[in-house]
């Protein structure tokens, strides 16, 4: 929904009612993830998508009936059913679509959410999407780190959305969660969306050279929220790393370590080092590679370059499983030669890392194609 969410909240400004069909629950190589959204206006208008293209009809024309009845639908796709390749889902997978009226008495502290949202504070939006009670369906609490507004039905059901909609909240996740009709933990027949929107994750790249400006264009592109970090104020500006959120002029490990202590890094966070010089990149990795929370770090130079840093870490202390960590030289073996293809190898990189994909080319694999994230 983030996507759309700025026409959403212009249309709702207006006074006008907008169906919005949102992905609640993907199995197997479904085209987009849990969050998707599709808004349909009552004049046909069309923002966002669902699918990639493959059911946008199907679910356009619930919109509409969603518009006309008000009353919201969860609706499946997927090759199982005899209809889905009728509506064009012949990816092998499977969505679940929840579509639902959108407008100021439905809906009304979105503009608030909104504004969380602009200004990178966390906040959720649990949603009943399905239940026996077809009345509780739509039901909707908005949940923060320290608050939460709106209830789903009982204190039983809000209590346990609630703080499982800050565990989700955490690592930045979207899905459906499962409950008995009264939020018993182990039952079924309620089923809660929780829609978590958390601040961009962070990439930090260390070294201010062309590698790094190919990193950051890369970065940005993949939703990274992107930090240069670079020691040589003359190198270090942001004329020369546009695509950067920020530049920093600083020592790389003292920045790390001070936005370590201030709680800036999490478990999303990805640290690139492309300086390749050891009086930059050994007091940084120290510090890097002892920092439990983040997803990755990866340091770029030749395998000499490689070995000695490693001998390096091992006098400053640092453990086995500590070094195992790093990922150096960075990158996968793609054959990159300019800092733009480095830069498609450092994001390929870590974009297996996250989701757990081998790194070979799917031709020469079976199975599932997409996987779950491993963090």
């Amino acid at each position: 929904m983030r996507e759309v969410m700025p026409e959403l909240v212009d249309w709702w400004r207006t006074g006008n009612r907008v169906a919005v069909g949102t992905v609640v629950a993907t199995f197997r190589s479904a085209p987009q993830p849990p969050g998707a959204s599709m808004i349909v206006g009552l004049d046909g208008a069309v923002l966002g998508s669902v699918s990639g293209g493959c059911v946008e009809g199907a679910v356009y024309e619930l919109a509409q009936e969603v518009l006309a009845a008000g009353t919201p639908v969860l609706q499946r796709y997927g090759v199982s059913d005899f209809d889905a390749f009728a509506v064009g889902l012949t990816c092998g997978g499977i969505i679940d679509v929840y579509v639902e009226q959108v407008d100021r008495a439905t809906f009304p502290e979105l503009e608030d959410v909104f504004a969380d949202i602009e200004r990178g504070h966390p906040v959720a939006i649990a949603t009943v999407v399905d239940h026996p009670d077809s009345a509780r369906v739509g039901r909707r609490m908005i949940v923060r780190p320290d608050s939460a507004q709106g209830s789903l039905g009982s204190g039983r059901i809000d209590d346990g959305v609630r703080d499982d909609a800050r565990g989700l909240l955490v690592h930045g996740q979207s899905q459906v969660l499962s409950y008995g009709p009264d939020g018993e933990r182990r039952g079924e027949g309620l089923r809660v969306f929780v829609q978590a929107f958390t601040p961009a994750p962070r990439m930090l790249v260390f070294g201010a050279i062309d590698f790094a400006a190919a990193t950051a264009r890369i970065g940005a592109f993949l939703g990274y929220r992107v930090t240069v970090c670079d020691a040589r104020p003359v190198f270090a500006t942001a004329a020369r790393f546009r695509d950067a959120d920020e530049v920093v002029v600083d020592w790389p490990h003292r920045y790390l370590a001070a936005e370590a202590a201030a709680g800036r890094i999490d478990s999303r966070t990805v640290i690139t080092v492309l300086t390749h010089d050891p009086k930059f990149d050994v007091p940084l990795l120290e510090v890097g590679l002892r920092l439990p929370q983040v997803a990755y770090v990866g340091a770029m130079g030749s395998r000499r370059t490689h070995d000695d840093r490693m001998t390096r870490l091992r006098e400053a202390g640092l453990t086995e499983s500590e070094l195992g960590r790093l990922r150096s030289p960075i990158g996968l073996d793609l054959g990159a030669r300019t800092p733009e293809e480095a830069a498609v190898s450092i994001a390929a990189e870590i974009l297996s890392q996250r989701w757990g994909g081998s790194g070979q080319p799917l031709s020469s694999t079976s199975g599932r194609i997409h996987h779950a994230a491993l963090s």
